[in-house]
């Protein structure tokens, strides 16, 4: 009896000091050997694919497997061996996971990744994986065939869908935003219902996640992408303009016709001195054959100070080293409010850069504020306590 089981002991110590250098070899020999000839090769797909895991949860796998079969020599072996199998399904799992990684890592490198984001597609198949693995698992620890754990899996349709039903949501979405292209990675999205706004930095399977303009980061249900509206600004930034739609609001009782002295001033500015001359020209003749007295204003056509601003402004957007001239162009009055009368600027700048954008949207209305003077005009502005103030002194 002493003898068997000190052979036992013996050959128990034997497997182990085997498996020890088996895995001594494998991880100090093998492993540094292969990553020493990807780091050779003039690619970095191999290296970065080596360095996701994959290679090093494989050499766990031939220990256990000459531990597992070194085990069938002893006689208690089941439990054993159970734990070994076990242990070789995790293992397993974690390679390919690890080669899951690796891939979509160096698929990440190439340009087309930011078009067409796969991490979402990568997560499901590690959950099929993963849920391959568990199943494995516990027909091991049952002694049954995987087999007849799926065969059983048919009553279990109606938890697994309630279970998995986030999951099965966002893979539909997945698919729908991704083969319409509808978000990228880089993207500047704008979804107020999640207070996002800001740049797309990850699209996965469960959550698309947004670095908003203010550092903070908003994480969005994939799934809700396609339930609720959302802001793409993709569009605008290939475009090559971003749109400028502001108004200015004149003082309705500044509005007055030009006398002969306003004009004479106004032909100084060269922008429009030409667009006076054509519409004097235009109006002298309207004006020969108009009926009534030409001493009244109210009898035929004057140019007013409103309509000359309005054309300066075009001819100085139209001379705008910044402004896309190829792009909806509008300069426009909309209908008076209380605040005043709208005079709308509809124009497109040729750098789509937000800073950039700003700077010359401030520079052009910065110019439109102090010239306004110019025409007789005044822009309109709610009265402050000051104001008042000069009111109820008489000044």
């Amino acid at each position: 009896m002493w003898d068997i089981w000190w052979h036992e002991v013996l050959a128990a110590a034997a497997l182990v000091a085997v498996v020890l250098v088996v895995h001594l070899v494998i991880k100090h020999w093998v492993l540094r050997f292969l990553y020493f000839v990807v780091r050779q090769t003039r690619v970095d797909w191999d290296q970065t694919l080596f360095e996701a895991g994959a290679f090093e949860a494989l050499s766990y796998l031939v220990p256990a497997l000459v531990l597992y079969q070194g085990a069938r020599f002893f006689t208690p072996v089941t439990t054993l061996q159970q734990g070994l199998l076990i242990a070789i399904v995790v293992i397993l799992v974690l390679a390919i996971h690890g080669l899951l990684n690796g891939l979509l890592a160096v698929y990440n490198q190439f340009p087309i990744s930011l078009r067409k984001p796969l991490k979402g597609y990568f997560q499901i198949i590690k959950l099929f994986v993963t849920l391959a693995g568990a199943i494995i698992i516990i027909s091991i620890l049952l002694q049954r065939s995987p087999w007849y754990l799926l065969s059983g899996l048919g009553a279990l349709t109606a938890v697994l869908m309630l279970i998995f039903q986030d999951t099965i949501l966002s893979l539909i979405a997945s698919i729908q935003l991704l083969g319409n292209d509808l978000i990228r990675v880089g993207d500047w999205l704008e979804v107020p219902k999640y207070d996002a706004d800001g740049s797309v930095e990850e699209v996965a399977l469960h959550s698309i996640k947004v670095r908003n303009w203010d550092a903070t980061i908003t994480t969005i249900p994939t799934h809700k992408l396609v339930q609720d509206s959302f802001r793409n600004w993709r569009g605008m930034t290939e475009s090559g303009g971003r749109r400028i739609m502001r108004s200015l609001f004149i003082d309705q009782n500044s509005i007055a016709f030009l006398t002969d002295k306003d004009i004479a001033h106004l032909r100084g500015i060269a922008l429009i001195r030409q667009y006076l001359d054509a519409k004097l020209a235009d109006i002298a003749e309207h004006n020969r054959s108009a009926a009534g007295d030409p001493d009244i204003t109210a009898n035929g056509r004057r140019l007013t100070n409103v309509g000359t601003f309005r054309a300066y402004v075009d001819a100085y957007l139209r001379s705008h080293p910044r402004i896309r001239q190829d792009m909806t162009f509008v300069v426009r009055q909309l209908a008076p409010t209380p605040q005043g009368l709208p005079l709308e600027i509809m124009v497109f700048t040729n750098d789509t850069r937000w800073a950039v954008y700003e700077g010359i949207q401030a520079d052009i209305f910065d110019h439109l504020l102090a010239v306004v003077p110019e025409f007789g005009l005044r822009v309109f502005q709610t009265p402050s306590g000051r104001d008042l103030a000069r009111v109820s002194l008489g000044n």
